[in-house]
């Protein structure tokens, strides 16, 4: 991946709500807070929460915090917002630009 520019177009973007539908969190819902393309993985509030030791500095108070990590893309799908159910995303041109849609209800996402 050293002369690769190419990002991966992926169906989950930041801010959307997404349902686990595999592994130790499955049927957790939570919002996506931050994406890594190249890695094809997702950081999801309230998901694959891990515990992290934190030295005392003038600016944090040290101890124990839990932090969220990433979790596979491949594990995750987007909740229809029409019916709060999880939904594949597909993609259709309006008015000259591509835009993603719910394929359970066939509504525009953001």
């Amino acid at each position: 991946m050293a002369n690769n520019r190419y990002t991966p177009k992926l169906k989950i973007k930041k801010g959307d709500k997404v349902k686990v539908i595999a592994g130790s969190y499955k049927g957790t819902e939570g919002d996506v807070l931050e994406i890594f393309p190249h890695k094809n993985r997702a950081v999801v509030e309230g998901v694959n929460v891990m515990k992290k030791h934190q030295k005392p500095t003038n600016e944090n108070p040290g101890g124990i915090s839990e932090i969220s990590t990433s979790i596979h893309i491949s594990n995750l799908m987007l909740v229809d917002p029409k019916s709060g159910n999880a939904t594949r995303v597909g993609r259709k041109e309006v008015d000259g630009k591509l835009e993603r849609y719910s394929v359970k209800s066939g509504e525009i996402i953001k």
